[in-house]
């Protein structure tokens, strides 16, 4: 991890025979409307919490909080270095050029993890929710939507925005209407935020401990993850030095507020214990309103699915771009990934993560959850490694926007994220330990012997150099 890459201003691509550079067409508003819908909030409500209902019962709501504050931590190392060095490799990036090459490569195979597996996740929820008007089997929906978003993704980024900004209200307001509803038919005081509750098997109360709360952080950290999306646009931002940090910082906040009040409404409306950890949230609003509300909060959730499915591809292919650009694979491979379409994107790398996450929509869910989980915790450590080195050398002037209470920011996230990785499910550690294995074998055999030619990581020729302002 000491082979560090040359600082900065040094590993911009030279004219004339710079790498191909993605367009910069949109400014904090469509990248905040981009990123916000790929934490699809919605979405994320309706098919990742009744997970988390199931097994933390009355103890989600807490949780969910604890994650997004271990967020906003994590959103101020991804401020600094994606305002360092914005390009749209996103984490791996921003760790090859602090932390060497191989924790880049490492960081770089995890977030190829989340992104390939988030969007089948949420994908497959769609059925549930369009359930009051025809039924679907949930995998062939799943794989439906994801085809259907990789066709979109193909478009120009404008366009993207402005279509994702108009599915993102409309899932705000299925979240507005499932807190409204469940604080208006609260059953239980805020003091039952704190129980720690769920229902056995026998249907009677049983006891969430700690050790229960710190393996549910995973995922709780994967339910506002999204906001990472503001760094992969960065080479499509106007002023990333300045807008980067902003729509990570903001999305962050918006998010966990449209995902946590629905949650606090559902622990408080929850007819009994049994109810909130079966966690059919769709049920809930349609006992506490009427079949026709039901009806409508469950097909702007179907649409918010929808919404995920394509800001999601778009940054995936962004990633899978920006690592062809970057010489990670062979050179035919390069070439193919990283061409660019009419529209100016991606397009054969949108083809390459959106056909076979329609495939992974037959694969077992939990499976996919856990490994998900495993993946965000182990990328966000690495983003935090990178922002403890982030103020060396030649980057300790470079202009970005720099975190407050640095170094203790860092240092403490890479603590508590280590400890929440040794409470995962060692299944699912398994499988996400020999993905990482075979990927540093990769590295080993062909990586490394190449240095001068493979995995050049590279900012666009364009970066600004101005100091970024304040928010």
């Amino acid at each position: 991890m000491t082979d560090t890459l040359r600082p900065v201003e040094a590993t911009l691509p030279q004219a004339p025979n710079s790498p191909q550079k993605l367009k910069r067409s949109i400014g904090v508003v469509g990248g905040t409307l981009l990123t916000l819908s790929c934490v699809t909030p919605a979405s994320t409500l309706f098919v990742v919490v009744p997970d988390l209902l199931g097994s933390l019962g009355t103890a989600t709501a807490l949780t969910i909080a604890i994650g997004s504050l271990l967020c906003v931590a994590v959103a101020f190392c991804y401020s600094e270095l994606g305002t360092l060095v914005p390009s749209a490799g996103g984490e791996y990036a921003m760790v090859s050029t602090l932390a060497g090459r191989l924790a880049g490569w490492l960081v770089f195979v995890l977030s190829l993890l989340v992104v390939m597996i988030v969007p089948p996740v949420i994908a497959m929820g769609t059925a549930d929710y369009l359930e009051p008007v025809v039924h679907l089997d949930p995998s062939m929906a799943g794989a439906a939507v994801m085809l259907l978003a990789t066709l979109a993704g193909l478009l120009d980024l404008r366009a993207n925005a402005w279509i994702t900004g108009v599915f993102l209200v409309l899932e705000v307001i299925a979240a507005a209407v499932v807190a409204v509803l469940g604080f208006a038919h609260s059953e239980r005081g805020l003091g039952s935020l704190a129980s720690m509750e769920v229902a056995g098997p026998d249907g009677g109360p049983d006891a969430v401990t700690a050790l229960l709360v710190v393996s549910g952080l995973a995922i709780a950290l994967f339910i506002t993850q999204g906001f990472s999306t503001a760094v992969y646009l960065s080479e499509e931002l106007e002023n990333p030095r300045r807008n980067v940090a902003r729509t990570v910082l903001a999305t962050l906040g918006i998010s966990a507020v449209i995902i946590l009040v629905p949650v606090v409404a559902i622990t408080l409306g929850a007819s009994d214990l049994a109810e909130l950890t079966g966690g059919d949230i769709s049920s809930m609003v349609t006992a506490w309103s009427n079949s026709a509300v039901g009806t409508f909060v469950s097909l702007c959730v179907a649409l918010a699915i929808i919404n995920a499915g394509i800001v999601m591809v778009i940054q995936n292919s962004r990633v899978l771009f920006a690592s062809a650009r970057d010489k990670a694979w062979p050179e035919p491979v390069n070439n193919v990934f990283a061409k660019l379409g009419r529209f100016g994107s991606p397009w054969v790398a949108t083809l390459a993560v959106g056909v076979p996450g329609a495939a992974l929509c037959f694969v077992n869910l939990d499976t996919l959850y856990g490994v998900t989980g495993v993946s965000v915790t182990g990328m966000y450590l690495l983003v935090a490694v990178a922002a403890l080195l982030s103020r060396r050398g030649a980057h300790r002037h470079a202009p970005a926007w720099r975190m407050p209470l640095w170094p203790a920011v860092p240092a403490l996230l890479i603590v508590v994220l280590g400890y929440v990785l040794t409470q995962q499910d060692p299944v699912h550690l398994l499988w996400t330990g020999g993905i990482t294995a075979a990927a540093t074998l990769y590295w080993a055999l062909y990586l490394r012997p190449r240095t001068a030619t493979r995995w050049l990581v590279t900012l666009p020729e364009d970066t600004r150099t101005d100091t970024p302002g304040g928010f």
